[in-house]
């Protein structure tokens, strides 16, 4: 639901004007590296006020307060309350004029689990607690985030604590992508979703490197979209940007072309910024034609029915298999991994699955004996960590599934509704305050009609239901409800005309469960293939069916093939092109890999992320193999693979830590055995990392931890914002061959290179590696850095050059 203050801001004004950069402005102003911005609300408010006031006479509609970073986590050593700081600086921005005070929030400045340690339930506490203190503002807005579930945390902490319009920004890098991996439209279809009341991007990149990801953006969502650059790249060496007011005003102009409707500056942006592009869009609106031109009312935009994880996005613009296999019905195996919370082998039927060929995976943990609401969390928390496929939450029980939404990253489907009038009542509330798609089964309080007319009445009834709440109808699914041939053999045929009406004359998309048509039948497997055939030319969209059955898969393939949906055959042909005739008839497909009872390798289950199974097969090996050759020829060529995927874009973030866990995991088992057979334990050599003086972010060298460590690396992590002795003082006492420094933030440069020189004079035996956002090979160099890393993976190949190994 839109919130009605907001759109009466947007009719006011049409276009809205934010500010530009205050952590610029006020580095400029003499702030030093290290220094707490927030601080200076109490310290010289005089300054904030003004550099608001700076920014409202240049033309803006909108001033964010200097609260970025004011959360209970970073504002630890302040001695001041999250409550305190935030209302001063509130009260500090309504005294520069500006009409609308938007309560800025930043990231938390930790990953949330399971990539992270922080518990989603966290940090929608300090969130809440942010938000409640800013009750004073008009607006609140969440800016440069990267981990969708962290801005999901947010929003709805702003959602059930307020009632302002809720503005949201993300940072992409140029792949299209946060520093996390999600994508922009999986940023749009969950937020959108969720009922934020903008979404846009902000920081990162300058205004030239931000059009082609506004265009994206724009394609994917009907909210206002909001621009917010940086003034273009800074300079390494000199740490000023290179956009002039007029260049970053003509940019913006682009913006406007494109559709964006909120704009403002971040980074090296000044008044001088605000204040051209306030005068471009004074032009802009003075001419009629122009005015026609402008795309501000994106209503009517077709977005394309669609679900998502953080990080992978499918459009059901095709058949979509949802694999059913993570289920206890009829599975003696599940219910006992359900009953001994064995989370390894409900991840192992989700990795089955998806190499099988799902496009969506069914999630159904439903068993008397067990607190299924926790389960349902821990079973999403658990996949997401592991896989980017998106899930569909299947439960009959509103708590359950609320328990599901609540911590799932991106927009998942909801597994079901029913034209019970206490069903539509309960379920569809949630399915809309979480923004998900959800699946309409055609039953009541009667049962399942036996005519195709009975099952359509009721795929109306919920549909009007579903629209009334604001529902879009792109994101409602039927299922027609598949009765098993053997006892009613008559229905077949009426769910196959329901199902072919729903899609034609509702236009909707269709679901079925296809598997229990056979029930009760010889060779089931033959009934299935072929009922799956007839309903997928009747109009189906997504089979919930077991793909692991090759024959089920194939049929969806040529299906695709025969109706052109499969241009040029090229994913049949890729499937089936080198089969051997034998082979065809091979109706079941090798799951060994995966299936830890029959035969994982220590390979798999670290690209799969499975720490258990990973500590398991580790110390099975162990009675066979020598720790050493576990490490180097079965432990780091899993990790030299998992990187590799992750250079090539195919795999993420999470996944890659994933990986990292169940390999340290297996390292761990390792250690224990050198210890307890008094062998040498495993060091590859001993590394010293550290956030650079000045500079408190280090969720980046974090992760080069992570990974350094499950290559089997010795660090020794100073933490943040170090001073340059205490790193050479400990490099000299450790005599670490490498030290890696990180560095976010332009100010704290000249601190890296300090640091740098300090180890040069002290430590001439050691070699330097350094990272960062704002770093470049070529001003490594010009400090005097030994390497410089764009990533953590390429921090490991350094470190594997300098120890030979």
């Amino acid at each position: 639901m839109k919130n009605p203050d907001f759109q009466k801001i947007l009719e006011k004004h049409k276009f809205l004007i934010l500010d530009g950069g205050m952590g610029t402005m006020l580095q400029a102003a003499g702030l030093q590296p290290g220094g707490i911005p927030e601080l200076l609300n109490f310290t010289d408010p005089e300054l904030i006020t003004n550099i608001h006031r700076s920014y409202v006479n240049a033309g803006a509609n909108v001033v964010y307060t200097n609260t970025f970073g004011a959360n209970r986590l970073k504002m630890t050593k302040t001695h001041k309350s999250v409550q305190n700081i935030i209302r001063t600086a509130i009260a500090n921005a309504k005294q520069s004029g500006a009409e609308y005070i938007a309560l800025d929030i930043g990231p938390i400045g930790q990953l949330l689990e399971p990539t992270g340690t922080l518990k989603f339930e966290e940090a929608y506490d300090i969130f809440r607690e942010q938000i409640e203190a800013g009750a004073d503002a008009d607006l609140i807005v969440f800016e440069t985030m990267t981990d969708l579930l962290e801005v999901r945390a947010g929003v709805l902490a702003a959602k059930e604590h307020s009632d302002k319009p809720i503005l949201v920004t993300m940072s992409f890098e140029e792949n299209h992508r946060t520093f996390t991996g999600c994508e922009i439209p999986a940023m749009a279809l969950t937020l959108e979703g969720l009922g934020v009341d903008a979404i846009g991007v902000n920081c990162s990149l300058g205004p030239v490197e931000l059009l082609p990801i506004v265009e994206e953006l724009c394609r994917w969502t009907t909210l206002p979209v909001i621009v917010k650059p940086n003034a273009g790249l800074p300079d390494p060496v000199t740490s000023q940007y290179h956009f002039d007011p007029e260049e970053f005003a003509e940019c913006c102009e682009k913006f406007i072309d494109l559709g964006a409707v909120i704009l403002g500056g971040c980074c090296g942006t000044t008044p001088e910024h605000i204040r051209a592009v306030a005068g471009m869009l004074r032009r802009k609106l003075s001419d009629s034609e122009n005015i026609k031109n402008i795309k501000i009312n994106f209503d009517s935009k077709k977005i394309p029915s669609a679900v998502c994880s953080a990080n992978k996005t499918v459009i059901i613009n095709q058949p979509r298999v949802i694999g059913e296999r993570i289920n206890p019905t009829g599975k003696k195996r599940f219910k006992q991994a359900l009953i001994e919370h064995d989370l390894d082998y409900i991840l192992n039927q989700a990795i089955a699955q998806i190499n099988a060929g799902a496009d969506l995976l069914d999630i159904n943990v439903g068993l008397p004996d067990i607190d299924e609401i926790s389960m349902m969390q821990e079973a999403v928390k658990a996949i997401q960590g592991i896989t980017d496929t998106p899930l569909q939450l299947d439960s009959t029980n509103p708590e359950v599934l609320e328990a599901g939404l609540r911590c799932y990253n991106g927009k998942p489907i909801v597994n079901s509704v029913n034209g019970e009038d206490a069903s539509l009542n309960t379920i569809l509330p949630l399915v809309k305050k979480y923004g998900a798609a959800v699946v309409g089964l055609t039953l009541d309080e009667n049962g399942i009609p036996k005519t195709a007319e009975g099952r359509f009445a009721i795929a109306e009834k919920i549909l009007n239901r579903a629209l009334a709440l604001g529902i879009r109808r792109e994101d409602i699914y039927i299922d027609c409800l598949t009765l098993t041939a053997s006892a009613e053999q008559e229905g077949v045929m009426q769910t196959l005309d329901a199902l072919h009406r729903v899609k034609t004359e509702l236009g909707l998309h269709t679901v079925l469960g296809v598997s229990n048509i056979s029930f009760g039948l010889p060779n089931r497997e033959l009934v299935t293939r072929n009922f799956l055939t007839m309903a997928l030319y009747a109009g189906l969209d997504l089979p919930i069916v077991n793909p692991n059955t090759a024959s089920m898969m194939s049929c969806v393939r040529t299906y695709k093939l025969l109706a052109n949906i499969d241009r040029n055959a090229v994913d049949y042909i890729a499937h089936y092109g080198t089969e051997s005739p034998e082979n065809n008839h091979n109706n079941t497909i090798n799951i060994s890999n995966h299936n830890p009872n029959s035969g994982t390798t220590l390979e798999s289950a670290i690209l799969s992320g499975l720490k258990s199974e990973a500590g398991t097969l580790t110390q099975n090996l162990l009675t066979s193999s020598e720790p050493m050759h576990i490490v180097n020829d079965m432990l780091i060529p899993a990790l030299d693979k998992a990187g590799a995927d992750f250079e090539a874009g195919k795999i993420f973030l999470p996944q890659l830590i994933s990986s990292a866990s169940a390999a340290q995991a297996a390292f761990e088992v390792i250690k224990n055995h050198l210890c307890e057979s008094n062998t040498e334990s495993v060091n590859r050599g001993t590394i010293v990392l550290a956030t650079v003086k000045g500079d408190i972010h280090d969720i980046g060298k974090n992760i080069v931890k992570i990974l350094l460590e499950n290559y089997g690396y010795q660090v020794i992590d100073l933490g943040k914002d170090v001073p340059y002795e205490t790193v050479a003082e400990v490099t000299e006492k450790s005599h670490a061959p490498l030290v890696g420094l990180s560095a976010l933030m332009t100010t704290t440069l000249p601190s890296m290179e300090a640091t740098i020189q300090l180890l040069h004079e002290r430590c001439p035996w050691c070699k330097t590696v350094v990272g960062g956002a704002v770093l470049t090979a070529d001003y490594a160099e010009k400090i005097g850095a030994d390497f410089y890393a764009k990533d953590a993976k390429e921090t490991v190949d350094i470190a594997k050059r300098i120890f030979q190994n």
